[in-house]
């Protein structure tokens, strides 16, 4: 899949600008969608979890597999990316430091994105798994497609 390609989005997602499809039940994941949170005072990003009906209707739209997540997924404007890119361009629209973890997308992106999958496979491992997506909080609900 090229990074960045231009997608069909199912119209319940298109009025949204900047999507995060996540697997909701890895532990680092959701920390990391916790994090975007917090680093996005404007609340530019919404989040599905890749075990959402919304986001498995979008997996299949795309092709995608339905089960074994290895990647999560950014949504933006119309285009679909995935691996270190779509890590790359959160980071880049979050404020504070963190922003600055984009410059990395200089480094090619092979490179990257061995370096992507390996955390990916060994995720699970380090940080757990949940038997269920966690609940998001209160002050979060709008944020989430459901």
């Amino acid at each position: 899949m090229d990074q960045g390609q231009a997608i069909h989005i199912p119209s319940e997602w298109a009025e949204h600008e900047r999507i995060i499809v996540f697997d909701g039940v890895c532990r680092w994941c959701v920390k990391w969608v916790g994090f975007v949170i917090r680093h996005d005072p404007l609340g530019r990003f919404k989040f599905a979890p890749l075990q959402s009906d919304p986001a498995q209707r979008l997996l299949v739209t795309l092709g995608l597999p339905t089960q074994d997540f290895e990647t999560f997924l950014l949504v933006q404007q119309g285009r679909l990316y995935t691996k270190s890119t779509a890590a790359l361009l959160v980071a880049k629209q979050l404020s504070g430091l963190v922003s600055l973890l984009h410059l990395c997308i200089l480094i090619p992106r092979p490179l990257r994105d061995a370096l992507y999958d390996y955390l990916a496979r060994h995720r699970y491992r380090w940080m757990g798994k949940s038997d269920i997506c966690p609940l998001p909080p209160p002050s979060s609900h709008s944020r989430f497609l459901s």
